[in-house]
């Protein structure tokens, strides 16, 4: 799969993604570090890439409708949250494929212990 990270997550995000095999780019390295969520949203749209953030705004489906992406994914995280524990729970869903697969058109809500994928296969035509 192909990613992009957003500026709230840790830079070694970038690094973990390629480590499973998945190309990624980080929102701060093409110059989008500052950006609006509007713009960062619209260049994973254009460049068919998943997002990978921590910003509940994007699981906002009125704003940020999932099938129109090649997913989008929000890590639940506490606020005091360390780098160490977000790559953790990035990489514990990194290590379940079939989230993966099941992951384009659809936003991924990832808690600890927890995945939920909206909507339902069977609520986009693919049952």
């Amino acid at each position: 799969m192909k990613f992009l990270v957003d500026a709230d997550l840790p830079r070694r995000t970038v690094g973990l993604l390629r480590q499973y095999g998945h190309e990624a780019e980080d929102v701060r390295d093409i110059g989008l570090g500052g950006a609006s969520d509007q713009r960062v949203a619209e260049y994973a749209q254009a460049n068919g890439l998943c997002l990978v953030t921590g910003d509940f705004g994007f699981a906002d489906v009125r704003n940020y409708p999932a099938d129109r992406y090649a997913g989008i994914m929000v890590l639940h995280l506490p606020r005091n949250a360390t780098a160490s524990v977000i790559l953790d729970l990035l990489d514990s869903v990194l290590r379940q494929p079939d989230v993966l697969e099941g992951l384009p058109g659809r936003l991924a809500i990832v808690g600890f212990g927890s995945v939920r994928l909206r909507p339902h296969p069977q609520n986009r035509g693919d049952a």
